[in-house]
């Protein structure tokens, strides 16, 4: 079964550097068809896979396991290296492969509260936007056991990142108030997608300056994500490098990605209708 899976994953890396056209919405021709909008493509895949799950229905045995997939890009005449990770789950009946797929991560599911007080009239603060970085390149792939570990991960990773750069925590025990994490308790802020989103677009607290262009961003800058367009933001993204043309290349967790495109157009989530916000972190003064 796990020779299977070896089969099954080089397949996947001929089909990312082929020049074989990937027909249908899957994420191989998602990606192929992004890159070109911005004259970039896939030279080399490396994949290495981990089993870390067994369980059985009945009679079918579903192996869940881990992919760590590796891309070298080159993008005019330079290159870069963007990594991810999948989670997959194979099925298998009497030995042989009967389904294999990704697990699609969740969104954000919590209930925004009407009464967040996110606000302070000043917090002094030096943002150190390298030590941002330097943790989201430290633990793009990792949880850090200092913290609780979330499913949806996205916007405690990046809240994470922010801190790490020397923005204080502040507002605790209430969850309604502030940015803030103690053990099993959190704010809404610090965990939710759109929370976080709200208290960057207030500018107090985490000083903030709100740019209309992704180009405009500097490393440990934030951009959110709306992928519905329906107002309330799904994802947030750490700006950790650029490419050949000034863009952001960005840091996720929830589907964990390194120096991945900012515009997520490779994403099963992404819509027409996508909205992104682009949030420059500025010094407390």
């Amino acid at each position: 079964m796990r020779e299977q899976l070896k089969q099954l994953l080089q397949e996947r890396v001929e089909l990312y550097t082929s020049d074989e056209h990937v027909r249908g919405e899957g994420k191989i021709y998602l990606k192929k068809e992004a890159l070109k909008k911005h004259s970039t493509e896939i030279v080399r895949v490396n994949a290495a896979g981990k089993v870390h799950s067994e369980r059985h229905e009945g009679d079918v045995q579903i192996l869940g396991y881990q992919v760590q997939l590796q891309y070298l890009m080159k993008q005019e005449d330079g290159f870069y290296i963007e990594e991810e990770m999948e989670e997959r789950e194979a099925r298998f009946r009497d030995g042989y492969l009967i389904e294999e797929r990704e697990l699609e991560p969740g969104l954000d599911s919590i209930e925004i509260p009407q009464n967040l007080e996110v606000g302070l009239e000043r917090l002094s603060y030096r943002y150190d936007r390298m030590k941002a970085v330097q943790y989201a390149e430290r633990w793009w792939n990792e949880f850090n056991p200092d913290y609780h570990k979330f499913t949806d991960d996205c916007t405690n990773y990046i809240s994470q990142c922010l801190h790490a750069g020397g923005i204080p925590m502040w507002g605790a025990p209430n969850k309604n108030k502030g940015w803030w994490i103690r053990g099993k308790n959190w704010s809404y802020t610090w965990t939710t997608a759109h929370s976080l989103y709200h208290l960057l677009k207030g500018g107090k607290g985490i000083r903030t300056k709100e740019v209309g262009t992704a180009q405009e961003l500097n490393l440990g800058d934030i951009l959110c994500i709306d992928f519905e367009g329906n107002g309330r933001f799904d994802h947030n993204l750490i700006v950790t490098s650029k490419d050949q043309n000034g863009m952001p290349l960005v840091n996720a967790h929830t589907m964990n990605s390194r120096h991945r495109y900012w515009t997520y157009e490779d994403s099963s989530r992404y819509t027409p209708n996508i909205v992104y916000k682009f949030f420059m972190i500025l010094d407390g003064v």
